[in-house]
């Protein structure tokens, strides 16, 4: 079911012209900035995997991607809901050293997703992956990653409001962690989302911790797919957006699992047949670096630092009529 909201006495801050110019210049600061700070190359990456290979990210499990059939080979391919499996095979493919990583454009269909302000059936990210230590593989070491990832954002954010003046609004560079229990306990008697807005409203830059197991509620905070984050060493970077007034997730990240929390994880969520895929077997007899990785949403982040109300308004997609009338009678213009 989709859901617009119209901010009060909204207007864009660009012509159509600048628009499509805005949205040039935050991509290609933004990547050259989180490159040189996570020390990333980037690499190509593919729109679609085999069915048979266990690659595609199941999200939440419910969602259906989007299958066809190969005349060629005979068999089914699907369109990628992320690039979460497909980095890091790419790393062991294309041998990376320890600190060292890669970035892709990631571009999805997912024909299940709900259309609101935030979210649309097209999603463009800046899929980035690392190789790591074992070492590395702890919550200090994630936290000065997330701090990286947002002075890349605050630097993107402030050369854009040199190059178009008129960009008003502030990006925290301190970020506050929490944990989804500590979320919990916090608010308990608020919904996750509730949650997270009131918590970022307070704080404006948060990176929420440990996402995708029960809390002591019995309810998830957040689904994630068991078989590419760590629950324990993950999350998503939310930043506070004053054009909507609300919390505005940005990333989607953490270290990636190894054989233990793999085999964990997937027997928490009733996935141990996955064993038996290409990927898994390549995890579990310990062939694929330890890695750390994410997704950042270009359209978000666009959007963000645009300081745009809708997120058609620097993509182009499909929306249902709602949305389209909606936006037409408060003069947003979808792209």
């Amino acid at each position: 079911m989709s859901k617009l909201i119209i901010p009060k006495n909204y207007k864009t801050k660009f012509t159509p012209y600048e628009t499509q110019k805005a949205i040039e210049s935050v991509k290609k600061i933004f990547q050259k900035n989180l490159s040189i700070r996570l020390n990333l190359r980037r690499v190509s990456a593919p729109l679609f995997v085999g069915s048979d290979t266990g690659l595609n990210d199941n999200l939440n499990g419910v969602e259906r991607p989007v299958v066809f059939d190969i005349k060629e080979t005979g068999k089914n391919a699907e369109v990628v809901h992320s690039l979460a499996k497909c980095k890091r095979m790419a790393l062991y493919k294309y041998q990376f050293k320890t600190g060292k990583g890669l970035y892709t454009d990631m571009n999805a269909i997912r024909r299940d997703e709900e259309m609101d302000n935030l979210h649309s059936i097209y999603v463009d990210q800046w899929d980035w992956e690392k190789v790591i230590a074992e070492q590395d593989r702890n919550e200090e070491f994630l936290k000065n990653t997330v701090k990286e990832i947002v002075a890349a954002v605050c630097e993107t954010k402030e050369e854009l409001q040199y190059l178009f003046p008129s960009l008003t609004y502030k990006i925290s560079k301190d970020v506050h962690f929490i944990t989804t229990q500590e979320l919990e306990d916090l608010y308990p008697t608020l919904s996750p989302k509730e949650r997270e807005n009131e918590y970022v409203k307070k704080y404006k830059t948060v990176f929420i911790m440990k996402i995708g197991g029960i809390l002591k509620s019995g309810i998830k905070h957040d689904g994630r797919a068991p078989d590419y984050d760590d629950w324990d060493l993950n999350g998503d970077i939310v930043i506070y957006n004053e054009v909507l007034d609300c919390a505005f997730e940005i990333s989607s990240m953490g270290i990636r699992v190894n054989k233990e929390s793999l085999l964990k994880q997937l027997k928490e969520s009733n996935c141990l047949d996955r064993i038996n895929l290409p990927f898994h077997k390549m995890l579990l007899d310990k062939t694929l670096p330890l890695t750390m990785g994410g997704g950042i949403g270009q359209s978000r982040l666009c959007m963000l630092i645009m300081e745009m109300a809708h997120i058609g308004e620097v993509q182009v997609s499909l929306w249902d009529d709602e949305t389209l009338k909606g936006c037409a009678n408060a003069g947003i213009s979808l792209l």
